[in-house]
């Protein structure tokens, strides 16, 4: 089931996310785990075609305990960075979103919609490791359906949600509800349009990449036509800096 979650900023700028459904989650889930899958595989197989060519085998078979465990250890290691690290890796370096949710048009951001760091990336991956051991994530698919914000047990422990694309808010929308004007009104304009500007760029490298480029863009064009034309030609928000 898709809900919608509504928040409010410290700078009374009001926007909604649609939060994604155990479905898409799960079918996210099933594309990140065919490619690890896949990966295992094509790693076992290099490994099984060196050892044949190299005679490396004789090793696991002879009486030296310590290389055999240390081999053993390795690839528990190896097996536990391409299934969990994984998604740590993604999320951190792809702003909340791994293959499958990049398909599938979700993507992780902390509550209230700021974007994903690497200790919540962490904390909620790390718990993947007990919820797979629950029947596969079967008790995580029961806390989501039950979760208002359709939060599996890694998300209420990290303090994360699962938020779909593909149909966020406009711009429009997220400008309603601006908080009173603080500054005076200029030239070009407004106190309360000041304010605005001002307490976006002051927030802005804590917004989520299109949450981020649509407010530049709207709170821009309410401006741009009483600015001299030397200044319509700067980018959104070179635009927002110079007012």
């Amino acid at each position: 089931m898709d809900r919608t979650l509504e928040v409010r900023t410290p700078e009374s700028i009001a926007f909604s996310y649609e939060l994604a459904g155990v479905g898409s989650r799960f079918l996210a889930l099933a594309v990140d785990f065919t490619i690890q899958v896949v990966t295992v595989l094509l790693i076992l197989w290099a490994v099984s075609a060196i050892s044949v060519h190299s005679g490396a085998l004789s090793i696991l078979r002879g009486p030296d305990r310590v290389v055999h465990n240390l081999i053993i250890a390795f690839i528990t290691a190896a097996l536990f960075l391409i299934f969990f690290g994984y998604f740590i890796a993604f999320e951190t370096m792809w702003n909340g979103q791994t293959p499958g949710k990049k398909l599938l048009g979700l993507r992780v951001v902390r509550d209230g919609g700021y974007p994903v760091d690497f200790m919540a990336s962490l904390i909620r991956n790390l718990i993947r490791i007990g919820e797979t051991a629950l029947g596969f994530y079967a008790a995580s698919a029961v806390v989501a359906v039950l979760s208002p914000l359709n939060k599996r047990i890694g998300d209420i422990a990290a303090g994360t949600i699962v938020i779909r694309e593909s149909r966020m808010e406009s711009p429009e929308q997220m400008l309603r509800d601006v908080a009173e004007p603080v500054y005076a009104a200029t030239a070009y304009v407004s106190g309360e349009e000041r304010s605005l500007i001002r307490r976006f760029l002051e927030r802005r490298h804590d917004l989520v990449p299109a949450r981020r480029a649509g407010l530049a863009h709207q709170l821009a064009d309410r401006v741009r036509p009483r600015v001299p034309t030397d200044l319509q030609r700067l980018d959104d928000e070179d635009l927002l800096e110079r007012l």
